[in-house]
C-alpha cells in the first residue's frame, strides 16, 4: 500500500506498507551531488555525506555506527551526480530509532575541526583507490571528456587539490543550503503503519520550512571527442559514450532495452561475440547513465593492446547492426524478460523498494506501480528500438576515452558505413 505525506516544512514522507517481512528499509534523500557544485566546490556533497556519521551532541562517531550494529541493522550512505542518500535497514520494532538516528545526524552534526581534518585523508585514500583502480578510473576519465566543461563531468569525489582546501565554514554553508525542506524526500518501505511513520518523522525533523538554493540545470554541450591517458597497465581500458534518453524521457524504456540487447547481460550481442565467441577480452558491458534531463550510454572494455584496434571495429559492427537491422522476435522477447525478471526479483528487498519510492518521487513526483512499469516494457516494439539506435549512434555525438599503452592515433569513431 502506497502513501504519501507533504509536511509543513516541505519534506516528503512517502512510504510502501509489506505486511509479510519484519524489515523496514528508511532512507532520507537529498537533491544534491556533484552536479550542482562547480570548480571550487567540487567533492563538497559527498565530503559532507562522510562528516554526517562524525558526531552530535548526543552520538560519537562510535555511538552512531554502534547503534544500529547492535540491533542487526545496517546504515549507508551514497553520494551520486544529482541525489544523496542516508539509510538504514532495520528490525521494524526499531523503527524509531532509525528516525531519531537520521533526525540527529541531519538537524545536529557538529561538522568538527578535528574530524574535517582526519576525513580529508580518508577521503584522499579513497580518490587514490580509485585512481589506482583503472576499471573504475576509466569512467571519470571518460566523463569529464563526455559533459566537457558541464558540471556532470565533475567527479562525485572532487580532486585532490579541492579536498585539501575544504574548510568547516564551506561544509556548513553548502549543508545549510541543500539539506533543509523541499529537497529532502523521506521513503520507506517495509512492515510499517504510514501515518505512524509520518508523525515520527514530523516529530524528529521539526525545523522550519525553508527554501533550498535555487537549482538551474542547464544542458550540457555534447560532441565527438577523443582523449587517452598514458599508463603502465597490462591492458587498455577504454569507454566509448554516446547521448540517451533521461531518466523521464518517454523513451528511456527502449534505451533500457537497446542497452540489454547490445551489452547489459552475459547473453548480449557484445559479451557473446567479443568475449566469448573470438575470446578477445575479460569484461567487455554496456550501461546507461540516466539523468533527469539527459542520458548517456556507454560502452567498457579492458582489452589486450595488440586487440584493441579489432574490439573496437568489432563494437561499431554491432553499433551499426543496431541502427540497420530489427531486432529478432526472439531477442526483443528475451530481453523483456531479463528486464522484467530483474525488476521483479528487485522489489523482493526492502531496500530496492525504498530506491523505487524515492526516484518515482523525485523523477515524476508520483508512485509509479510495478505492473505500470511491466506494462511500459512489454509496449516496447523493435522498430521504435531500431530508431532509438540511429537517433543516438550518431557520430557526432560519440566520444571515446582509453587509458593503458594507447595515443590518440590508435582510436578512431567512424561508424559510417556507405
Amino acid at each position: 500500500m502506497f502513501n504519501k505525506t507533504v509536511l509543513d516544512n516541505g519534506i516528503r514522507v512517502i512510504s510502501e506498507q509489506i505486511d509479510h517481512v519484519r524489515s523496514i528499509t528508511i532512507g532520507v534523500w537529498v537533491h544534491c551531488g556533484s552536479r550542482y557544485e562547480d570548480s571550487k566546490t567540487n567533492g563538497l556533497a559527498h565530503f559532507i555525506e562522510h562528516m554526517l556519521f562524525k558526531g552530535t551532541p548526543k552520538r560519537s562517531a562510535f555511538d552512531i555506527a554502534s547503534a544500529i550494529d547492535s540491533v542487526g541493522g545496517v546504515m549507508n550512505a551514497f553520494t551520486g551526480k544529482e541525489l544523496t542518500a542516508f539509510y538504514i535497514t532495520i528490525p521494524d520494532y526499531h523503527l524509531p530509532l532509525a528516525i531519531d538516528l537520521l533526525a540527529d545526524i541531519f538537524k545536529n552534526s557538529l561538522f568538527e575541526e578535528a574530524e574535517i581534518g582526519k576525513e580529508k585523508s580518508v577521503i584522499l585514500q579513497e580518490i587514490k583507490m580509485v585512481e589506482d583502480t583503472p576499471d573504475e578510473y576509466i569512467h571519470d576519465f571518460f566523463e569529464a571528456l563526455f559533459w566537457k566543461e558541464h558540471s556532470l563531468g565533475l567527479p562525485v569525489l572532487g580532486t585532490k587539490d579541492l579536498i585539501k582546501t575544504f574548510e568547516k565554514e564551506a561544509l556548513v554553508r553548502f549543508f545549510q543550503s541543500r539539506y533543509i525542506g523541499k529537497n529532502l524526500v523521506i521513503t520507506a518501505a517495509g512492515n510499517l503503519n504510514h501515518d505512524g511513520l509520518a508523525a515520527m518523522v514530523e516529530k524528529a525533523f521539526d525545523s522550519p520550512e525553508q527554501q533550498p538554493d535555487s537549482q538551474i540545470n542547464v544542458l550540457p554541450d555534447v560532441s565527438s571527442a577523443i582523449a587517452v591517458m598514458e599508463k603502465d597497465l597490462g591492458q587498455v581500458h577504454f569507454v566509448i559514450g554516446t547521448l540517451a534518453p533521461s531518466a523521464i524521457n518517454p523513451k528511456r524504456y527502449q534505451s533500457l532495452l537497446l542497452n540489454t540487447v547490445l551489452g547489459g547481460s552475459m547473453s548480449s550481442r557484445l559479451f557473446q561475440n567479443i568475449r566469448e565467441n573470438r575470446g578477445l577480452v575479460y569484461a567487455i558491458h554496456s550501461y546507461l547513465a540516466q539523468y533527469m534531463d539527459v542520458g548517456m550510454l556507454g560502452i567498457y572494455a579492458g582489452v589486450a593492446e595488440d586487440n584493441l584496434h579489432e574490439v573496437i571495429s568489432l563494437i561499431f559492427d554491432e553499433l551499426y547492426r543496431l541502427c540497420n537491422d530489427p531486432l529478432t522476435d526472439q531477442e526483443i522477447l528475451s530481453a523483456k524478460e531479463l528486464l522484467k525478471g530483474n525488476y521483479l526479483l528487485s522489489m523482493e528487498s526492502t531496500d530496492n523498494q525504498m530506491i523505487k519510492l524515492a526516484k518515482n518521487e523525485i523523477c515524476f513526483g508520483r508512485n509509479i506501480s510495478m505492473q505500470e512499469i511491466i506494462d511500459l516494457i512489454e509496449e516496447i516494439d523493435k522498430e521504435g528500438v531500431r530508431n532509438l539506435a540511429c537517433e543516438i549512434f550518431n557520430p557526432g555525438n560519440i566520444s571515446i576515452a582509453a587509458m593503458g599503452h594507447v595515443s590518440e592515433n590508435d582510436l578512431t569513431l567512424d561508424i559510417i558505413r556507405s
